[in-house]
């Protein structure tokens, strides 16, 4: 754990409403943390906002291997990760496992992996007729969508809904739930036992 201020790399590629949510909770004291860098995966809305905050930004218009996504962290001394509509693979390097997080707006594993972000999301959630919808923070693996879950929080899903609808109730969702489950991760409080994450009230000491 840090003994102030964690250094968070955050990745985007779209509008960059999760990465305002984020610089928000850090300002008022919710996530003890600064977003040191912010990783760009082309020239999106995301990457404009951050420039505007006067944020450190790195365009990398393909697909990471560990080798470039560690000297990034390591260069601007980085402790944690956080994907922010991220749409790219990223690689976990050796030593990095369980230090890095994602959101999907769906209740993991139901509707994920590759090709399953935003409206997509919503659309196979609607056609399957499913009753409730919601979002997971999850640590980010090799595999999409498949690492360990830190969180999860359900929404209905109401009559006459449209992904558009029952988008906008899941990301409001995603608000809440993101920030504490980073505070949680930069504060140590999570373990993983298996593929089971367990979260302690107390700090857990980082060998």
């Amino acid at each position: 754990m840090s003994a102030g201020a964690a250094r968070l790399a955050v990745c985007v590629s779209g509008a960059g409403r999760t990465l305002a949510n984020l610089l928000e909770a850090c300002a008022d004291g919710r996530v003890r943390a600064t977003v040191a860098l912010v990783v760009a995966s082309g020239p999106v809305p995301a990457a404009e906002l951050a420039r505007a905050r006067g944020l450190d930004v790195v365009v990398e218009p393909g697909e990471m291997n560990a080798g470039r996504w560690r000297d990034l962290l390591e260069s601007r001394r980085i402790e944690f990760g956080v994907l922010a509509g991220y749409l790219r693979r990223l690689p976990v390097p050796t030593g990095w496992e369980h230090r890095t997080v994602n959101i999907h707006p769906a209740l993991l594993p139901s509707f994920g992996g590759r090709g399953m972000y935003g409206a997509r999301v919503h659309e196979a959630v609607l056609a399957a007729g499913c009753k409730v919808s919601g979002c997971t923070v999850h640590f980010v693996s090799e595999e999409y969508d498949r690492g360990p879950i830190i969180a999860q929080s359900a929404v209905p899903v109401l009559d006459g809904d449209t992904p558009e609808t029952l988008g906008a109730r899941v990301f409001a969702e995603e608000c809440r739930v993101y920030p504490r489950a980073i505070a949680d991760l930069v504060e140590g409080r999570l373990r993983v036992a298996g593929n089971r994450v367990v979260v302690s009230d107390e700090p857990v000491v980082r060998s």
